[in-house]
């Protein structure tokens, strides 16, 4: 299978090496990593954000809704979801001090 490479189609445009200087490529590279600790950080300090991803896909999965925009709107919307995600964390919250046990 042919991959296409316009942007647009895949997103990503082929690397141009000498469109940085090695110094700009070098702080690009520090603000990548200093940038995926950030969100590792935020995404261990907040984990209804797995929970709801989880719990989305999840149901995404069973279901196989013929319109995912559509069904994503209604799931998202749904009152009942913040309380689900919270009960969810709380199962997680439950079954991490049980494992971290010594």
């Amino acid at each position: 299978m042919e991959e296409k490479m316009m942007f647009g189609i895949n997103g990503m445009e082929q690397n141009d090496a000498g469109a940085l200087t090695p110094e700009q490529q070098e702080k690009l590279n520090e603000f990548k990593i200093n940038t995926r600790f950030g969100n590792e950080r935020y995404l261990r300090e907040h984990p209804e954000v797995s929970c709801l991803l989880t719990g989305f896909l999840g149901s995404i999965l069973q279901e196989r809704p013929e319109n995912v925009r559509e069904y994503a709107s209604k799931y998202f919307s749904n009152p009942d979801l913040p309380s689900k995600v919270e009960l969810q964390v709380a199962e997680l919250n439950s079954r991490l001090k049980r494992t971290n046990r010594p």
